[in-house]
């Protein structure tokens, strides 16, 4: 099966690498920076620098393949699917665009397409693991979602290292949060409902609310659904100040005789200091408690991750959750094991429990390991 892996950074690179382990497959990395694309070439992968924003490009290079993963940044996201759909591909993606996926999903039918998209940690993992508790319960009264990507080192001022995309990360800080409360969707700014957790081995961190239910708010029927962001304490203030200020502010203003937005100005002096080096350690850590009846019983699910750099292959921990989730998904398809068409979120393979026993087997040969309990009420 030829792979075709859309962007090549943080998180896309490892997904080649993973993939291009499995003999299988032959895979290609397409990015625009050729520096992402040169730490892949001592591996079984051929690359191709390319702007993927070129929708003549793009569909040039679709051609050559049979089953895409796109890795690209949340702004261009939507537009790559579309891309990779109207090819006829099928497709695991990881984009996490701001944009309903399913306005795609008619189209993904009539051409026959499996497109697995949120097919990451959170959302992915998360997702698919409250899909299979919901399904384990006759009725789901509650979700709860705790999860966050951090440095093992905390650094001054900010305590905090991008894990993945860094814009995509002051979307998470800019973006209203929507949840359920009492079978109703409401709406919060991101970073509002602060509160400590203690987690064990980590030690107390901060939540506060992200817009990252996504399709859940759809597919799942629970009177009460939230997802909140975890970071060390203090990172909050830090950030909100940012935001209130004007710096994530999106419209222009005039500086020095120019025009200029000011996240852009912003972007450039945060990213260096978020920027994870070559040998950086990080941790994932995420709780999903999912609350129902069975039975006539109340019956609850938990889900724990706890995940590290991994020292011997030199993998970020956000990338291993994320990318070894996407490409359980792609051995998924590439088995015949997960054949329906349309516009996939995580949650609706949760509902198959063979799907979810192979996902998790998969994450577990690479040492990402969730462990499931079910705490009395």
């Amino acid at each position: 099966m030829r792979i075709t892996v859309l962007g090549s950074g943080l998180v896309g690179g490892p997904i080649a690498i993973d993939l291009s382990n499995d003999r299988r497959f032959s895979i290609k990395a397409v990015d625009a920076n050729n520096e992402a694309l040169e730490r892949l070439r001592h591996h079984n992968i051929s690359t191709i620098q390319a702007d993927l924003k070129d929708v003549a490009v793009l569909k040039g290079i679709l051609k050559e393949c049979d089953l895409v993963v796109s890795a690209v940044p949340g702004q261009m996201g939507l537009a790559t699917l579309k891309s990779i759909i109207e090819a006829g591909k099928n497709v695991v993606d990881i984009a996490f665009f701001p944009e309903d996926p399913f306005v795609l999903d008619q189209e993904a039918r009539q051409r026959g397409v499996t497109a697995i998209v949120d097919c990451g940690v959170a959302p992915g993992m998360s997702n698919l693991l409250t899909g299979y508790a919901a399904s384990l319960l006759d009725e789901t009264s509650s979700v709860l979602i705790y999860v966050g990507g951090l440095p093992q080192v905390r650094q001054w001022p900010y305590d905090y290292k991008a894990v993945f995309s860094p814009m995509d990360v002051i979307e998470e800080y800019t973006r209203p949060a929507r949840y359920v409360e009492n079978g109703n969707v409401v709406v919060r700014p991101a970073l509002s409902d602060p509160e400590y957790i203690h987690f064990p081995n980590i030690g107390t961190l901060e939540a506060f609310n992200t817009d990252g239910l996504r399709t859940l708010i759809r597919t799942i029927t629970a009177a009460n659904m939230k997802e909140k962001t975890l970071r060390y304490p203090g990172h909050i203030e830090k950030i909100a100040i940012l935001r209130e200020t004007g710096f994530f502010s999106r419209d222009k203003i005039e500086f020095n005789g120019h025009m200029m937005r000011p996240i852009d100005f912003t972007a450039k002096i945060l990213f260096p200091m978020w920027k994870m080096n070559e040998g950086d350690a990080d941790l994932t850590v995420m709780r999903i408690e999912v609350k129902g009846t069975k039975n006539g019983q109340k019956t609850a699910h938990r889900f724990d991750l706890l995940d590290r750099y991994d020292e011997t292959t030199k993998t970020n921990s956000m990338a291993r959750t994320t990318g070894y989730t996407a490409t359980a998904a792609v051995r998924l398809i590439a088995e015949g094991l997960y054949r329906t068409t349309g516009i996939v979120p995580p949650e609706i393979l949760g509902r198959e429990h063979t799907c979810v026993e192979f996902m998790l087997k998969r994450l577990a040969e690479r040492n990402v390991i969730y462990t499931h309990t079910t705490p009395s009420e």
